[in-house]
Formats: C-alpha cells, structure tokens, sequence
C-alpha cells in the first residue's frame, strides 16, 4: 500500500455545485439503494432515471455490477472488498453530486456502518436512503441470475442473505416495498419524497 501524497492540494473551482444546479434548475443529491441480491434496485434506479429524464432531471445511476466490471474490477465479496468497494462508490458519487446531477446507486452494501461512512461524505440532507425492502424468500424465488440456488449450492462463497449477513437500514429516509407493489408505484413513492423535499425544481 503506497503512502498517501504530501504534494497534493485541493484546486478550488470557479464554477461550483450551485451555478450547475441553477443551470439544471434542480438539486443534486445521491439516492442510495439497498437490499439483497433481486430485491428490485437495479430495477428501481433505472425505471426512476426513466422517469426524471422525462422530466428534465439531470441524472446518472452506478449500478454495481456495472461499477465491477472496471472501478472496482480488483475486489472481491469479502466484508473488507465490499467496504473498499462502497468507499470508492460513495467518493465518485461526491465527485458526481458536485456535477450537479442527481446520482442514483444500486448496491447490496450489506453493512450499515459501511452504509453509514458513505453517507458521512456528504452535507446533511444530500444523502437518501432507499430500502427495497423484499423478504429473502422473494428474492430467491425471482434470482433472475441463479445466483441464490448457487449459493445454496456452496458454490458462491460469501453470498450476502445466505452465507454472509445483510443488515436491514433502521431508518431510511424511504422504504419500498418492492417485493409486493408495481415498479411503478415504488418510482411514484421515490418521486413524491423528492417533491416533499424540495429537489426537483428551483
């Protein structure tokens, strides 16, 4: 592990986070979706993206199978990958709400106290989490991937919800119950918290 840099300074801006958003004519903020493997927020992020790109919202969606495949191509599914790999996630998302863009982003992120260093990156109010919250038993009967049965199957080891522990958000600034209403629905429950909140027009 190479030492961190003495020579590296922070090079202040000229046009800042508020001249985008006033040029976007919304805020920028990070939607944060959790839950287990299949329980919808792949889904969800991408169909609410649909949604706010058809009202003018500015926006991007890390996915994590997505982020995988190169930012974060080097780790694994340990405990300790899986907190290096959401600290990398939670960095580029503060980099991206700078943009003034609203990010969304699909990752199990099993942990709360790793949930709860990302969300230490950002200015209060900046940061929203979004349970979809789906029963295990839901989940494996939809593994559009088989990776469920696999785990089952001892052949994936440290399978979050079965051979590794997934811990539920105690208060998410939203629940979605995606395993028992539409797509549509939880987008609609997603959309009205952002309007309660003030985001999406200035």
């Amino acid at each position: 592990m190479s030492e961190k840099s003495s020579n590296v300074v922070w090079h202040k801006p000229t046009v800042h986070r508020e001249d985008r958003e006033q040029r976007n004519h919304h805020k920028a903020m990070v939607l944060w979706f959790t839950g287990l493997s299949a329980s919808g927020k792949s889904t969800l992020a991408h169909a609410l993206e649909d949604r706010l790109h058809k009202m003018g919202v500015h926006t991007f969606v890390l996915d994590g199978d997505n982020v995988r495949h190169g930012l974060c191509s080097d780790l694994g599914f340990s405990l300790e990958d899986r907190e290096e790999n959401l600290r990398r996630i939670g960095e580029v998302a503060k980099l991206m709400l700078e943009t003034g863009v609203m990010v969304l982003t699909a990752f199990i992120s099993p942990m709360r106290k790793d949930r709860e260093s990302v969300r230490s990156l950002f200015p209060h109010g900046d940061f929203v989490e979004i349970f979809c919250d789906t029963s295990l038993e839901v989940c494996e009967s939809r593994d559009p991937k088989g990776l469920y049965k696999r785990a089952r199957a001892g052949e994936i080891p440290e399978f979050t919800g079965i051979s590794s522990p997934y811990e539920p958000p105690v208060n998410p600034e939203l629940r979605c119950p995606t395993g028992e209403e539409s797509v549509e629905r939880n987008v609609d429950m997603v959309i009205e918290l952002l309007q309660k909140r003030g985001t999406l027009a200035l």
